[in-house]
């Protein structure tokens, strides 16, 4: 077997060519195509001194196709790409390029040489390697990853099933990726169906909504009695909810600025197209009465918890809810009495320090599954796919868009070009079905509209039959937790116990806290540690409010606030003293009462696209 390709420079060119533009006839560009960006040179009518959008980073692109004129005369074929570049104001907007490919006196050659580029560009986006000599051709794609959408419809102030509509299965539609989507109907509905999942249908699971979505869907994964196969399934998330910030997570390892609401959504989806994923650290928590549930985000007591469950009646206000909170909080302020233990690191990091981005992933793991035989899905309750949609799909506009933007057909293809977008005379451009459709997708069917009353889902769905109200019950799977002693038993030697009285306590797993709220800024997916943070009583409101004011640039540990303090475990035990208070995991209310953790390095898989540069963004 001969050894991979070395990697390459970003500026070491991949491919070269002369194009066409699309709808004007007369300019010609000059493509050059590296690593990291598509480069238009400008040839006809004359090349431009400083040339406007002539640089196209790939981080800023979704996807690409080729199409072709419905005009049997036309031999051209027709290279696009969709893009969301920044605009001035810093917000994202979608943009299309359109070249064509006219050098051959054939269609046939034109398709070829378009083809090859969109091949080129994919495999670029996806992170599959391009031979070092070998002809570039469709074979070299795999199927298209398939996923399973899992929407929460009330999220973000019932914002995020508009979104999802208006922005997500837009993009995804455009980086070729084949999916399925249903809309949750109740709490822990999402825990049901991935409990009953037949996983080898899915190449990955993406909630789209806030953190406690995929929270119900790695308990559900870890519920299930093939748990140790069931929680290595790659699941992201998109976030359209109150409460994003594992999304804030994902945006900062890709390299993007921080990022609120739709910029955040856009930012995550993008990467979300690139592939790949990152070893996604999971907390075993186990509460008071035995029971246990599992944690990718944070367990939190005091201050934090109080906000977090308080400012749930202000939930129709979206993310506002929790600076309502706290100002709520701060003016109430408790402190609690408890008793903080911990297994510290083997290998305790250094002073957290502020940071603009986090390190570089150790490793990638790029989704792209081996072929597996087609096979018919049944319609899903409530649910819409990559196949053929019976809805109307009107034209998508950008926001501060001047003109009208292609029609998209959810359908697997590439886009239309509606007959808006010709100039005089130019027939409209179709998908090019050879590429638009790569072996081994799945074949068209229509869905079923929406029904009404309980869903029912046949076997071969690939969905767990539904159960009605379901309680959920605590979880008997997952790994064991071979650093805890049961709880109410004496801790180990080589354990550090603090008796205080705290104002809050907190232990995350990832950097964010919020979207915008770096609670741990040094914090990696795949570190193996607890990050425990506590503030003790003493401090003022004001110094309080200083802290989460830093804490959104991550700068809180700079501040030299002597009653905050910090330390990096694998494992730790929770004792509340006070006889009231509110613990949540993950931002759901749990028992009261005491609990311990451990930190199961890497036992999931998080989608995040590739990583970038630490605090640099195209």
């Amino acid at each position: 077997m001969a050894p991979p390709p070395p990697p390459l420079a970003a500026s070491t060119p991949l491919l070269h060519g002369e194009f066409g533009s699309y709808p004007a006839r007369g300019p010609r560009y000059a493509l050059t195509l590296t690593s990291q960006a598509l480069h238009i040179q400008r040839l006809r009518p004359k090349p431009e001194a400083r040339p406007r959008g002539g640089l196209v980073p790939l981080a800023e692109v979704s996807g690409c196709c080729t199409l072709r004129s419905r005009s049997p005369s036309d031999s051209a074929a027709y290279f696009c790409i969709y893009t969301y570049p920044r605009g001035r104001l810093g917000g994202r907007r979608r943009a299309t390029r359109t070249f064509r490919a006219d050098g051959a006196a054939t269609y046939e050659e034109n398709r070829a040489e378009a083809q090859r580029w969109a091949v080129a560009l994919t495999c670029l986006l996806r992170g599959l390697p391009l031979p070092g000599d070998g002809e570039i051709t469709p074979d070299l794609l795999p199927r298209p990853p398939r996923l399973l959408l899992l929407v929460n419809p009330f999220g973000g102030r019932g914002l995020a099933w508009q979104w999802c509509k208006n922005y997500v299965l837009p993009m995804i539609s455009e980086a070729g990726l084949s999916f399925n989507l249903i809309q949750t109907e109740r709490q822990n509905h999402a825990r049901e169906l991935v409990q009953g999942l037949r996983l080898s249908e899915w190449d990955g699971i993406v909630t789209v909504s806030g953190d406690g979505l995929l929270y119900e869907v790695l308990n559900g994964l870890l519920d299930r009695s093939d748990w140790e196969e069931a929680v290595k399934m790659p699941v992201g998330i998109l976030p359209c909810g109150s409460g994003n910030a594992l999304a804030g997570a994902v945006n900062q390892h890709g390299g993007f600025e921080p990022a609120l609401g739709l910029d955040l959504l856009l930012n995550c989806s993008l990467l979300l197209c690139r592939g790949g994923g990152h070893p996604l650290d999971l907390l075993s928590v186990t509460l008071a009465s035995g029971s246990r549930c599992f944690s990718f985000l944070s367990v939190a007591w005091g201050f934090v918890s109080d906000v977090d469950i308080q400012s749930e009646r202000f939930r129709a206000l979206g993310s506002v809810r929790f600076t309502l909170g706290t100002m709520l909080g701060l003016a109430t302020l408790h402190t609690y009495r408890g008793r903080l233990s911990y297994l510290p690191a083997t290998v305790e990091p250094s002073s957290p320090t502020p940071a603009h981005g986090l390190p570089r992933a150790k490793s990638e793991l790029t989704l792209t599954p081996d072929p597996v035989p087609p096979m018919a899905h049944s319609p899903l309750h409530r649910s819409v796919s990559d196949l053929p949609l019976p809805l109307p799909q009107p034209a998508l506009v950008s926001p501060g868009s001047p003109e009208p933007l292609p029609i998209l057909s959810l359908n697997g293809g590439g886009p239309e070009l509606a007959g808006e977008w010709g100039g005089a005379g130019d027939a409209p451009l179709s998908p090019d079905p050879l590429l638009s459709s790569p072996p081994g997708s799945p074949k068209a069917a229509l869905l079923s509209p929406v029904a009404k009353g309980p869903p029912v889902i046949p076997p071969s769905s690939g969905l767990p039959p539904p159960t009605p109200d379901a309680q959920v019950s605590a979880s008997t799977c997952g790994p064991p937790d071979h650093l805890l002693p049961p709880l109410g038993s004496p801790l180990p030697p080589d354990w550090v116990t603090l008796e205080e009285d705290f104002v809050l306590m907190l232990a995350i797993s990832p950097s964010h806290l919020g979207a915008d709220m770096v609670a741990a800024p040094h914090a990696r997916f795949d570190d193996g540690l607890v990050h425990l943070c506590w503030v003790r009583s003493g401090i003022s409101r004001t110094a309080l409010l200083r802290l989460f004011l830093a804490m959104e640039r991550g700068s809180h540990f700079s501040l030299g606030c002597p009653q905050l303090g910090y330390a990096a475990a694998r494992a730790f035990r929770l004792e509340p003293l006070t006889p009231r208070g509110v613990l949540t995991v993950d931002g759901e209310q749990v028992e009261y009462g005491p609990l311990q953790a451990q930190m199961h390095p890497g036992l999931g898989t998080l989608l995040t696209g590739p990583p970038g540069c630490p605090g640099r963004e195209p």
